[in-house]
């Protein structure tokens, strides 16, 4: 079969320089258009419930929501783990499923269960379900800041709330965005017992009344002149005012109104977080994307959607979208990526051209690089797998394997076409190109699958290790079949065009520099032949030495990761005040951010309103951007900031 394919080829040049070409260039295309993530998808299928529970403390939290909704969802089909956080009246609940199962099966049948707890649970807690999110799906921080003093936290929050948010949301792929910080504003009508009294009304029919001081109400329609008219009782509040003269009760045949018992107020909801952008009031939109989705691609529409935001906003709003981006790291991946690929392509060149001095012979080589990856990306966009750190990795260690192929085909054909051009009654080119091609092909195959079967034990890991370097096996793999298919179809065809006609085929000698190694390796290869424990011993030796070397080597699951920034925590004992977090986190901020190389510092104390984590306001996250290229070394400025704090 393999013969076939290698004549098939040969006789049909011109069709497989074209499919060649256009694989190429709709790899190329391919290649822009698959997704780009910082790791594997690592999401075991989790469905996360959340319940809000005003008022009570983390014990009663816990044994009035958290526990009924373990009890109520436990024994859901395919369930593999129940995990739970009870706080300050939050409670939250996650479960994991097996690997494979259908995450929206899953939470229909969460669902389900669910509806069944309406009355076991407190008056006033609902639990609901939180998004589809991913394990590393915190793509962006944004930041929201003013320099003009007239406008406040609140008046930050509301943009975020009511003009950014809504804005990111309606973009394909995010799935949440959680804004923290600056406080959300409210009307606050605070009640002085005395007047109530004085006015002989009672608690409960304030509350009864207040309910309904902002509502609009519908008399039906009548018909006039052969006209339907709506009826409406317009009553939506919209400014102080209108909540001060609405009217709560009666006294004495007249009417009792918000203001005559009560002060209406702006203030704030209780915040149980906070935030503050380079050691100033702010706000910080944590932006998470659903699994699959590009981040790379989201990033880029995020950026384009801020744009246009930033048009409508008030003078002296600044919107920093620098605080921290995935997408950053994952470019730095891609230009590694890019580095070694170019890197490794020099180095064959050199190494080919030292041996053959010409450069045809690189060139043929050459041409499995570009194509093995075209094949490989549209192998990936087939099968809807993604670009991340793991398959770059796996395309890198591929680099120098890709065109051990094509350099045993390309060399075994040079020397052919040399010996014949030496015969008096020379055979066809493509006879000899065929034969050449056809005498090495055993070996390809075997070589190749030989580096393969190295790789198989990667796809029978289990758990989280399984799912991090599948991508891996999967990309190195794939790009290796691809460059033996290229060296058995498109090389032998490279080099029944291009060696043919060389200059230095005509030349019976080796060229120098092979022809000393050679004699080099006969002076070696004799010697060691004559001894043989010469190689043998050293060999256990440095063998065994190794093995005791690598039981004393560290061990991680994965390797160090430098994503051009830096997360501090800060952790106070609990029990300590909101207002007493945000002091301490902002001593530390300001530390921080008065060292020469940082470029931005912002800090979450506490946890948002919408946040899937009970974090105490005993807890800040301070995230540090560091200028690119400046200053002293990564590592000497943590030292200096662990120092300074």
């Amino acid at each position: 079969m393999l013969d076939k394919i290698i004549k098939f080829s040969l006789e049909n040049r011109r069709i497989v320089l074209l499919f060649s070409i256009i694989i190429l260039i709709y790899g190329i295309i391919v290649t822009n258009k698959l997704p780009v993530d910082v790791f594997p998808n690592l999401n075991r299928p989790t469905v996360t419930i959340m319940a809000e529970s005003h008022g009570l403390a983390p014990e009663e939290v816990e044994s009035l929501v958290t526990f009924p909704i373990e009890v109520a969802i436990n024994g859901t089909p395919g369930i593999k783990r129940i995990r739970s956080s009870s706080g300050v009246g939050l409670s939250i609940v996650w479960m994991e499923f097996e690997w494979g199962t259908d995450i929206y099966r899953n939470r229909q049948l969460v669902s389900e269960r669910l509806s069944l707890l309406a009355d076991q649970l407190p008056k006033g807690v609902t639990p609901v379900m939180g998004p589809i999110t991913s394990i590393m799906g915190e793509i962006q921080l944004i930041g929201l800041s003013s320099s003009n003093k007239k406008i406040k936290g609140p008046d930050l929050r509301s943009i975020a709330d009511w003009i950014i948010r809504p804005r990111l949301l309606s973009i394909s792929g995010i799935s949440q965005v959680i804004p923290i910080g600056g406080g959300v504003k409210q009307y606050q009508i605070l009640l002085d017992s005395q007047k109530i009294r004085n006015m002989n009304l009672s608690i409960e029919e304030v509350d009864q009344n207040l309910k309904h001081i902002s509502e609009n109400s519908t008399g039906g329609f009548v018909s006039i002149d052969n006209k339907e008219y709506l009826i409406r009782n317009l009553g939506r509040v919209e400014n102080i005012v209108d909540i001060e003269e609405s009217i709560v009760g009666v006294f004495r045949g007249e009417a009792v109104k918000v203001k005559d018992i009560a002060e209406v107020k702006i203030g704030k909801q209780v915040m149980r977080g906070d935030a503050s952008i380079d050691g100033q009031e702010g706000v910080i939109l944590a932006v998470k994307k659903q699994p699959g989705s590009s981040t790379l691609k989201l990033t880029s529409k995020i950026s384009d959607a801020l744009k246009e935001i930033e048009k409508s906003l008030p003078a002296g709003v600044k919107i920093n979208k620098e605080l921290f981006k995935q997408a950053t790291f994952i470019n730095h991946s891609v230009e590694n990526v890019k580095e070694a690929l170019r890197d490794g392509a020099i180095l064959v060149a050199i190494i080919l051209f030292i041996f053959l001095l010409n450069f045809r012979t690189t060139i043929i080589t050459l041409t499995a690089i570009p194509l093995s990856f075209a094949i490989t990306a549209i192998v990936f966009s087939f099968f809807g797998l993604e670009i991340n750190t793991m398959t770059l990795g796996g395309l890198a260690i591929a680099i120098g394997l890709l065109v051990d192929d094509a350099i045993v085909d390309v060399e075994n054909v040079y020397r052919r076409l040399k010996a014949n051009n030496q015969k008096s009654n020379s055979e066809p080119t493509l006879k000899v190109v065929y034969d050449a091609s056809k005498e090495v092909r055993n070996s390809i195959i075997f070589a190749t699958l030989i580096v393969i079967l190295a790789f198989l034990p990667l796809f029978f890991m289990s758990g989280l290790g399984g799912r991090f370097f599948e991508p891996l096996g999967i990309a190195f793999i794939v790009s290796l079949i691809a460059s033996m298919i290229v060296s058995l179809t498109v090389t032998p065809v490279l080099c029944s065009y291009l060696l043919p006609k060389l200059e230095s085929l005509k030349n019976v000698e080796d060229v120098k520099f092979v022809k000393m190694l050679k004699e080099l390796d006969a002076v070696v290869v004799n010697k060691v032949l004559a001894r043989p424990n010469l190689i043998i011993i050293p060999t256990i030796i440095i063998f065994v030495g190794s093995l005791l070397l690598f039981s004393k080597f560290n061990k991680e699951f994965l390797p160090k990761f430098n994503e051009g920034t830096a997360m501090v925590s800060v952790i106070l004992p609990p029990g300590v005040s909101l207002e007493y977090s945000n002091k301490q986190g902002l001593i530390a901020e300001n530390i921080i951010k008065n060292i020469p190389e940082v470029k931005h510092v912002s800090r979450r104390t506490g946890r948002a309103e919408l946040d899937e984590h009970a974090e105490g306001v005993n807890t800040s996250e301070i995230d540090v951007d560091f200028y690119a290229g400046k200053g002293r070394a990564r590592k000497e400025v943590l030292n200096v900031i662990r120092e300074k704090l």
